[in-house]
């Protein structure tokens, strides 16, 4: 069951305009379960988006870089999920490619005006007959108000929908945003298997998607992590559709850029959280801060040593605080002249260590306590700088194994 984490309000998700979701039951793993999406977009609609750094990625990355990369704009997406397309070679590539070209007839546009999307399984072939058969149900179903079906239709292990709504205003005009992503295990993305789609109607030059997108994936889906596995399918997409009536925002340095991105970044954080809170098997969500560091790399860095580790992921699941795990992760973390001396670690609002060894104050059941409850922050603090940065993880649990061990059955 995720932590903290309730299935959203359709009513609560805000439509954007420009933008329609349709989706239909095209039975591309399993029957009876909504399993394709298409997303369309109006003309004059701006587009980015940030994809998996695993040099093993999917066909549908690889025609997304593609058609991304063109000077036609992007009009539709097709989104399936049950299976991955990835590790299935040029035959895999030209069905990513037939899927874009079947939607794009029907929508009077060209295959490289549609982006494709697949998750699931990784080096099984992508029916695509079944997608392209499917496709008339989906853009039957084509509404403005759709994101929630959408949520729940690219969800693998996911146990709930995620997805997000916010408006502020430029100009005095309102602007929306609305977000949906999916993902629970193979987190640890580099730009979690994860996907994620952010929609807004705000006016924004083309020119600057593609640095607000990696902005927002680096604030927010880039400071999670599960298992620590990147997927080969990893994909954030940002659209403007360019209709909200306020002046067009050409420059990110401006007060609208400094807004809408805010606001963005505030969606994506609770979109990237959401993930780790649905994290296969998670009973615990844990915010790491690192502070006091040289560099927000070296922050990071350390953060990531501890979220990674197995002793200190399944210490958080047995609510053992068995601290000396997350020090022993500090200190493996690679920063050859950490001074141990210089650390303190905390657990919410206990002081765990300092100097180098136990805080003198301390005591086993304060830490018990803390360990116990749901959502638990632990803070390590360098004592080398000013830098700090925050990585979202969750603990190991039975069910973890379980999940994964019976993936393909």
């Amino acid at each position: 069951m995720a932590v903290h984490l309730s299935a959203p309000d359709a009513a609560a998700l805000l439509p954007i305009a420009g933008v329609r979701i349709g989706v239909a039951e095209a039975g591309i793993r399993k029957a009876g379960r909504k399993d394709l999406t298409v997303l369309l977009l109006d003309a004059g609609a701006s587009v980015a988006g940030v994809f998996t750094q695993n040099r093993f990625c999917a066909a549908p990355v690889q025609v997304c870089r593609e058609h991304l990369a063109g000077t036609q704009g992007i009009r539709a997406m097709v989104i399936n999920t049950g299976n991955a397309n990835a590790g299935t070679g040029a035959d895999g590539l030209a069905r990513a490619r037939q899927s874009c070209a079947a939607l794009a007839g029907k929508l009077g546009l060209s295959q490289q005006q549609v982006l494709p999307f697949s998750t699931g399984v990784i080096m099984e072939t992508l029916p695509v007959e079944r997608i392209v058969a499917g496709l008339d149900a989906a853009l039957a179903d084509a509404q403005a108000d759709h994101w929630l079906r959408a949520a729940e239709a690219i969800m693998t292990t996911d146990t709930v929908p995620k997805a997000f709504s916010a408006q502020l205003l430029i100009d005095g005009v309102p602007v929306s945003i609305t977000g949906i992503s999916k993902g629970a295990g193979m987190i640890r993305p580099n730009m979690a298997t994860m996907l994620g789609f952010m929609a807004t109607d705000a006016c924004v030059a083309p020119a600057l998607m593609k640095q607000l997108a990696a902005e927002l994936a680096d604030g927010s889906f880039n400071r999670i992590t599960v298992d620590g596995d990147t997927s080969t399918n990893d994909s954030f997409v940002v659209m403007a559709t360019n209709q909200a009536a306020h002046a067009p925002i050409t420059s990110l340095d401006s007060a609208a850029a400094r807004a809408l991105r805010a606001t963005m970044l505030g969606v994506a954080q609770k979109l990237a959280q959401a993930i780790v809170r649905d994290g296969e098997g998670a009973t615990k969500f844990i915010t790491l801060r690192i502070e006091g560091g040289t560099t927000q790399d070296e922050c990071r860095q350390v953060a990531y040593a501890i979220a990674h580790s197995p002793l200190v992921k399944t210490a958080f699941f047995a609510s053992d605080p068995n601290l000396g795990r997350i020090l022993a992760a500090v200190g493996y973390a690679g920063i050859a002249d950490l001074d141990q001396t210089q650390i303190d670690l905390y657990l919410d609002d206990v002081h765990v260590a300092t100097g180098g060894g136990r805080h003198p104050a301390y005591r086993e059941e304060d830490g018990q306590r803390v360990m116990k409850q749901a959502d638990i922050t632990v803070r390590v603090l360098l004592g080398r700088g000013a830098a700090s940065d925050t990585v979202w993880t969750c603990d190991l649990s039975h069910d973890y194994v379980s999940i994964n061990a019976d993936y393909r059955s």
